[in-house]
């Protein structure tokens, strides 16, 4: 065998390896004789000349590597410094952990190589490093104005001082040029961005500022703070507001054309009292054959707002409206969305109806789903239906033309109940928590959001609405936008088995064809057992977040082989295209058909975006309302429930839905171990064991508006379980390196913030 085929053949048993020509002489019997290794030195040069071998930066050689997948998608950050990219709907994200991000920022698109393809037999997932950051989506920001020190005054050079923000995604400071505005302290600005974190200011951004938007001091302000540092804008742009004030304020008989009457129907809307768009109203009247009518009107917004207008652009760009505290960022200018589409009562409105046949086993055995024209009867509040539902004599007298309505739709609502239950759909029974706030905006109480029957039955209807509109799409096989909620991933089903066996309860199926029957029996189940708050919880965490597709992908939860959105158009866009679809695709043309199947596609991961970018909007307004209303407490002692365990320590529930975490840093008793198959922590010394689900009692130490964060820390009581200690236990080092790795917040405390000098200011990038 000649020399190269004996450096080929060795390398080949060590394709993953690299070696020294050194240690590759002595492993082939070369080492000792001078000439040989010569010989050895130049067959390696050979077989690098002509790209047989790879010479590495260390001089080693190895076989030439597969070049490593270079893949295209969004950047989502996480606070601490790692990320995922979401490549598409159907592909798992690709992990990238911190240092491996070139300092992309949340919503970037990159492009990222795999470094670490995914196990799925091991549950691992595909990891990656950002190798080129190609469109930066966050060009401007908004925040409180602060001012350097004089040390750091003398330092900065031509900056100003520095702004932070309420986006927790951006977890940078914004040093501010001389070049802009020059706010004051305390106000709060949009600063345009004029320079990225690098290599060089890794923990930085830069920029100008572009607008004075108030004081920190103001009514209202830090709300639009919020909403204003996530991208949701509070203002609509002039052309905008023009279209909606050419808009008409009334109907009139001659623009009823081609459209069907239901105006001689009993028909309602039935909402919150506080509620002023009101999108949806319903008749519903039992039929000589036995069945029911229900009929679902949605405000035909979509004829208000055609495609391509100034309107349907700004619609567009919201996606959705946004609900928070003490005020709602609609998707559409208030004179459409509490105006002309608006159902309000005994005036003629357009809507688009779905009016179905349901039989007693919950069936459509008929529908019609066409434009039409309404006139409702009542504006109905959920409180006083609840209160005819309760048989109060009062509000059934005042409400006699609409009682047995009211009568026959508690019916409909159990016959669709019993549906959805029979083909497997999940009920998860969460929590919401309802603000209440003063004139100024500060909080005065924190209260749970209750749902009577009258709730449920709306959303009933609203349900079945949206399958029959998709169901109709889907079979004519016609361009669509669907509401789809896929299978659970087969790694996150088979964690939550795993842990639900800890408690000593089995799930049918397998993770990879869990039915949602399966789950739904497996909530029946627990339900009343005293894990049953754990366990939901978990498997809610383990499912898919639902979106929405060009495709008909089903949805999992609800059990339903068809879904959309089809009956809020005032604020959500997917249902607003769902009218225009109804209306375009009435007699589809080839054009049609082709120019909606250009665009479905992108809208649907528009909407999905913003979608998710609201209820980021909304938990983070949630969170600093509910710090600065525990404020005032600090110090308060509460019984609580344990929501979830980690190796920093554990959160901890209050019955008005208020969070906090209980840091492992605090728990100066005992040294804890974190057990990651059964989620508790305990005590190598006194056995004591805290697990989700458990009532224990804690005291506030901590509440920070600015932050959201509510810290509290364990206090003994007779609710505290003790559990016996093995003898000659030692912690393992997963346990130990939990309560030895502090945070990366505690760790940077007295970290001096980087900033620019004045030189580096005025470079390019300035």
């Amino acid at each position: 065998m000649n020399l190269n085929k004996k450096v080929m053949s060795y390398l080949a048993e060590m394709p993953s390896k690299s070696i020294s020509p050194k240690m590759l002489a002595t492993n082939l019997g070369l080492a000792d004789d001078a000439t040989t290794y010569k010989e050895l030195l130049k067959t390696i040069a050979h077989l690098e000349a002509t790209k047989a071998i790879e010479v590495t930066t260390g001089g080693n050689i190895m076989l030439p590597q597969p070049e490593a997948a270079v893949l295209s998608g969004t950047f989502s950050a996480n606070p601490r410094g790692f990320g995922f990219v979401r490549i598409g709907d159907n592909e798992p994200d690709v992990f990238v952990k911190r240092g491996n991000t070139k300092f992309a920022m949340n919503e970037d698109i990159v492009d990222v190589k795999i470094t670490s393809p995914a196990n799925p037999l091991k549950g691992n997932e595909a990891e990656g490093k950002v190798v080129a950051i190609k469109t930066r989506a966050i060009t401007n920001l908004v925040g409180e104005f602060y001012e350097f020190t004089e040390e750091e005054k003398q330092e900065s050079g031509s900056l100003l001082g520095y702004v932070v923000n309420k986006n927790k995604k951006i977890p940078f400071r914004t040093n501010i040029s001389k070049k802009g505005l020059h706010p004051e302290v305390g106000d709060i600005v949009r600063v345009d961005i004029t320079h990225y974190p690098d290599r060089d200011f890794p923990d930085i951004l830069q920029g100008i500022v572009v607008e004075i938007i108030g004081k920190s001091t103001d009514t209202g302000i830090d709300v639009l703070e919020v909403l204003e540092s996530m991208g949701i804008p509070s203002e609509f742009p002039e052309d905008v507001i023009a279209e909606a004030n050419a808009v008409p304020e009334e109907i009139l008989e001659s623009d009823i054309v081609d459209r069907v009457d239901y105006r001689d129907e009993i028909t309602f809307t039935i909402d919150g009292a506080d509620a002023k768009d009101l999108d949806d109203a319903v008749h519903v009247k039992a039929l000589a054959n036995g069945n029911i009518e229900l009929g679902v009107h949605i405000a035909d917004v979509s004829y208000y707002v055609t495609e391509g207008s100034a309107l349907d652009r700004e619609a567009l760009n919201r996606g959705t409206s946004t609900y928070v505290t003490d005020r709602v960022v609609p998707m559409l200018p208030e004179r459409l969305s509490n105006g002309i589409c608006s159902l309000n009562p005994r005036v003629n409105r357009f809507t688009q109806s779905c009016v179905m046949e349901i039989n007693a086993a919950g069936q459509v055995v008929n529908y019609n789903i066409s434009q039409s024209v309404i006139k409702t009867t009542e504006r109905m509040t959920y409180s006083d239906v609840n209160k005819m539902l309760a048989g109060k004599p009062e509000f059934l007298e005042k409400y006699a033309a609409i009682t047995e309505s009211v009568e026959q739709m508690a019916k409909l609502h159990d016959i669709l109940v019993a549906m959805r239950s029979r083909r497997g759909a999940i009920d998860f029974e969460t929590q919401e928590s309802k603000i209440i706030v003063d004139k100024l905006g500060k909080p005065t109480d924190i209260l749970v959001r209750k749902r009577g029957i009258a709730e449920m039955m709306i959303e009933s209807f609203m349900l079945i609405a949206n399958e029959t509109v998709a169901r109709s799409f889907a079979t004519r096989e016609l361009p669509f936008i669907y509401r789809v909620h896929e299978h659970p991933k087969s790694d996150k089903l088979t964690r939550f088995i795993d842990f639900a066996s800890v408690f000593g309860i089995a799930l049918q199926g397998t993770p990879e064809k869990m039915a949602s029957k399966d789950l739904q029996e497996f909530m029946l189940k627990i339900k009343g057992q005293p894990g049953e708050l754990v366990l939901a919880t978990m498997l809610l965490r383990s499912m898919q977040q639902a979106r929405y597709d060009e495709d008909n992908l089903g949805h999992f939860g609800l059990a339903a082989e068809y879904y959309t959105h089809f009956t809020s158009p005032i604020r959500r866009y997917p249902d607003l295209l769902v009218h225009r679809l109804i209306r375009a695709e009435s007699k589809p043309t080839s054009e049609v058909i082709d120019h909606f199947e250009e665009i479905i596609p992108e809208i649907a991961q528009q909407t999905s975006s913003r979608e998710r970018r609201a209820i980021d909007a909304e938990r983070a307004v949630e969170a600093m309302k509910k710090a600065e209303y525990m404020e005032s407490y600090v110090g308060t002692e509460y019984e609580v429930t344990i929501s979830s365990i980690t190796r920093f320590g554990f959160f901890v529930s209050l019955p008005n839905t208020i969070e906090g975490l209980v840091h492992m840093s605090t728990l100066g008793d005992d040294f804890y171990n974190f057990n990651e198959r059964d989620l508790t922590l305990k005590g190598e010394r006194t056995g004591k064991v805290f697990r989700m689900g458990q009532v224990i009692k804690v005291k506030l130490i901590k509440s920070d508006k600015i932050t959201g964060d509510i810290d509290f820390e364990h206090v003994n009581s007779e609710l505290d379980v003790v559990e016996a200690v093995e003898k000659g236990r030692r912690s393992d080092r997963n346990g130990r390196d939990s309560r030895d790795k502090r945070p990366d917040w505690k760790k940077n405390k007295d970290k001096k913030p980087f900033y620019k000098n004045g030189k580096k200011s005025n470079s390019k990038k300035s």
